[in-house]
């Protein structure tokens, strides 16, 4: 027989017990509690905010509370990833985090946040790859040709892009150190003037939108050689990647993903992933991202940590060899 006041001590111990556990599966469906804030670390119209506008409603119709989406541009996206990365830990503030603000930005500028340490991976959302394109000019039907001829004439070719440090920066620099080959840089504000200037022949190379970059290809005023990402792309499955053209690993892709602030509660950091999950199932939201040259792409926190941590190294070797300096 147990003394009494051995079963005092273990009643007390089981009452507290059953309130933990009771307490922990409370925690989830009593979120949300109020509006929650996607903050969006571009201006409206690019791709993060189509994908925000496109999975938030969905979210708020899930979760019974409003997904509002919070356009917060300037510094690169790091206005809108400090505001994340400071603000309260409870799920009411969440980040549309984009590739370059959450792996690029670090090896560019002094940031008032540490990524890896104040924010908390949720899951990805989405990838976009990059295609290698040229003016028609250009004396090369291959990427092989290609190569070929920057080697012979190094310094002849200007390549555009959208800016110091934005994707299309960055996937020439990868391109050009992994090849071998020599090309002057001309960066321009945006994607849209970046690909303007070599459709016009300013320019005669680009790393640019699929998407965008495809209709100009099938008219002709384009030439296309690879794609960017481990797998052909779905807007372009005709076209190799540069993975299976002799550069074994190659990956650039612009990649959306939720992030919130670093000791948000498991609970609550499943809740939101799972019927992130659910939304990009929806097949009028996998139609939406499909006509923006989004695919659709999820992952565990643990995933999304370890490709965060992954290609910040890449980009912080790329920036330093390349000596490239934020503007």
């Amino acid at each position: 027989m147990i003394p009494r006041s051995g079963l005092d001590r273990l009643c007390t111990v089981l009452l507290a017990l059953i309130a933990f556990v009771t307490a922990s599966f409370a925690a989830e469906p009593g979120y949300p509690t109020r509006p929650v804030r996607l903050l969006v670390p571009f201006a409206p119209g690019g791709g993060a905010d189509t994908l925000s506008r496109i999975v938030s409603p969905k979210l708020s119709d899930a979760l019974g509370q409003t997904w509002v989406v919070d356009n917060r541009g300037g510094a690169a996206g790091n206005i809108a990833a400090e505001t994340v990365a400071k603000a309260d830990p409870d799920g009411h503030t969440v980040f549309m985090g984009f590739s370059t603000v959450l792996t690029v930005n670090p090896g560019l500028y002094k940031l008032p946040y540490r990524v890896q340490k104040d924010l908390q991976p949720v899951t990805l959302l989405a990838t976009a790859q990059y295609i290698l394109v040229l003016h028609p000019s250009v004396a090369a039907g291959n990427l092989k040709e290609f190569i070929a001829l920057a080697k012979v004439k190094p310094g002849a070719l200007n390549y555009a892009s959208a800016g110091v440090g934005s994707p299309l920066h960055l996937a020439a620099e990868l391109f050009k150190k992994r090849a071998g080959v020599n090309m002057v840089h001309i960066a321009y504000k945006g994607g849209g003037p970046a690909a303007a200037a070599v459709l016009s022949g300013e320019a005669q190379v680009l790393f640019g939108s699929v998407a965008s970059s495809m209709p100009h290809v099938k008219s002709g005023r384009l030439k296309a050689l690879a794609t960017t990402g481990l797998k052909r792309s779905k807007v372009a499955p005709e076209l190799p990647t540069l993975a299976e053209s002799g550069f074994p690993g190659f990956d650039v892709s612009s990649w959306y993903a939720f992030i919130v602030p670093a000791g948000t509660p498991a609970a609550v950091v499943n809740r939101i992933r799972i019927e992130a999950i659910k939304a990009l199932q929806l097949p009028d939201v996998q139609q939406a991202m499909s006509r923006q040259g989004l695919e659709v792409e999820t992952s565990t926190p643990q995933e999304l940590a370890a490709r965060i941590k992954s290609e910040t190294a890449v980009w912080a070797a790329v920036i330093k060899d390349a000596g490239i300096k934020a503007e």
